[in-house]
């Protein structure tokens, strides 16, 4: 299954700001594969704003809805406000392997419960608003074995059918050619034996592969 991920990293996450009743809301977002990688975001911005009231985050890290690689903290704020409301924005937003922490800097005003959350929901929410995206495609690795004849014809025939070559090893028979293959495609590799007249070797090693590709959308 493809699916949205953002286009922004941990190193350049994407950045949005909200100001509720004078406490300012900063708000980072980062496509990220595991809660480790989460907590890394979360890490750059506490160091980026040591002086901060809170560093509230949340998390989804696999497909949308996934209800396993989750995470959410309020960091000091009344449970319930801030983390959950957070998570819950992005369970709503069909994207997946995201990632956001909120910033606060408290105001002087107290924003209630009721305000809290509504204040870091809506600082998610004007985040995705504006989030670069890209597509995630679930990838197999394959390797192919082909004579050096066939190499050209079955690169060509991959980059037509979306397939990834990240290695060439080069020996006396031949080429193998490391392939990360989308698990969504709507052929089959074997189709490409067939064109080859049955000349290439087909090996799978069942290695599902965090792949993020696609163009920003």
């Amino acid at each position: 299954m493809r699916y949205p991920v953002p286009a922004a990293s941990i190193d350049h996450p994407h950045v949005a700001t909200l100001e509720v009743q004078k406490s300012r809301f900063i708000g980072w977002c980062a496509s990220v594969d595991d809660a480790e990688q989460a907590q890394q975001l979360l890490t750059r911005a506490r160091r980026r704003y040591p002086d901060a009231s809170h560093h509230c985050s949340a998390f989804i890290a696999g497909a949308p809805g996934e209800d396993q690689a989750i995470g959410f903290a309020d960091d000091g704020e009344p449970g319930g406000t801030a983390g959950r409301p957070m998570y819950q924005v992005l369970h709503g937003s069909g994207i997946g392997r995201i990632a956001c922490v909120v910033i606060r800097y408290f105001g002087g005003i107290k924003l209630g419960t009721g305000g809290l959350a509504r204040a870091y929901g809506q600082t998610v929410s004007e985040m995705l608003a504006t989030l670069p995206r890209r597509q995630y495609i679930p990838r197999a690795r394959r390797s192919l074995a082909l004579t050096f004849a066939d190499e050209q014809p079955a690169r060509a025939w991959l980059a037509a059918h979306d397939g990834t070559i990240v290695d060439a090893a080069y020996h006396a028979r031949g080429v193998t050619l490391a392939v990360d293959w989308p698990l969504d495609a709507g052929v089959e590799l074997a189709e490409l034996n067939t064109r080859l007249e049955g000349r290439i070797r087909i090996v799978g090693d069942d290695m599902h592969r965090p792949m993020s590709d696609g163009e920003a959308s």
